[in-house]
């Protein structure tokens, strides 16, 4: 027997809407900082054709947030890690505690 879906707290419910407004908002910064230096890397000295060392940390700096960012994001119901189930906005519903994240 499957446990019944039970639904956030306006609290809880905060709390995702801030975690998906930090990561949506980091990304669209990450991807325009990415998109401009891909663009502009030989004119800012960052790559030079074969030598991609200092761009590469560059794009390293930028992913590394997004994967912290996703693996940061718990069930405010029950608290376990919900990481890759989440993309850009958190899941429908939690896998382990079958509480909606979304809005009823």
């Amino acid at each position: 027997m499957t446990p019944s879906p039970h639904y956030l707290s306006p609290d809880q419910a905060r709390r995702i809407r801030r975690w998906e407004a930090w990561n949506m908002g980091y990304f669209v910064v990450a991807f325009i900082t990415l998109l401009t230096l891909l663009v502009f890397s030989s004119q800012l000295g960052l790559s030079d054709g074969n030598d991609w060392s200092g761009l590469g940390i560059i794009i390293a700096l930028l992913v590394i947030p997004i994967i912290v960012l996703q693996l940061r994001l718990a069930c405010p119901a029950c608290g376990e890690r919900i990481g890759w189930q989440a993309k850009m906005m958190a899941p429908d519903q939690c896998r382990h505690c079958h509480t909606f994240l979304r809005a009823r």
